[in-house]
C-alpha cells in the first residue's frame, strides 16, 4: 500500500493510501491516551459535582468512540452519533458507562 496523503487536527489523524487495486483507503485515528490521562486525574479529584452541586461531570469520551456506538446500535451505519435522537443517545450512554468495561471513560464515581 502506497501513503499518499495525511491529515493531522489535534487528536485526530487522517491517512489515505492506495492498495493494489487502484482503491483509496481512509484510516483514521485518534490519540486518546490524554483525554484517559485526564480522565483518570478527574476521577480522583473530586466528587464531580460543580460548587453549586446542580452539575456533575460525568465522563469525557473521544468522538470516534461515540461513532462505534452508533454503528453497534444502528449496525451498518455512517456512525453519525449527532444525528440519533436524543433518548436513543441517552439510552446508549447509560448502558456504556454504568458498564465496567468502559470504566476508564468517567470523570466521577456513580451510575447514571
Amino acid at each position: 500500500m502506497k501513503k499518499f496523503g495525511v491529515e493531522r487536527n489535534g487528536l485526530t489523524t487522517e491517512t489515505f493510501h492506495n492498495d493494489s487495486d487502484k482503491a483509496v483507503i481512509h484510516e483514521r485515528s485518534v490519540d486518546v491516551e490524554p483525554i484517559l490521562k485526564a480522565n483518570k486525574r478527574l476521577l480522583t479529584l473530586n466528587d464531580g459535582y460543580s460548587k453549586s452541586r446542580e452539575l456533575k461531570r460525568v465522563a469525557t469520551i473521544p468522538t470516534l468512540m461515540l461513532e462505534i456506538w452508533c454503528k453497534e446500535y444502528l449496525g451498518n451505519d455512517d456512525g453519525n452519533w449527532f444525528g440519533l435522537p436524543r433518548d436513543i443517545q441517552n439510552k446508549i450512554l447509560k448502558t456504556k458507562l454504568n458498564d465496567s468495561n468502559y470504566k476508564f471513560l468517567k470523570t466521577a464515581e456513580g451510575k447514571l
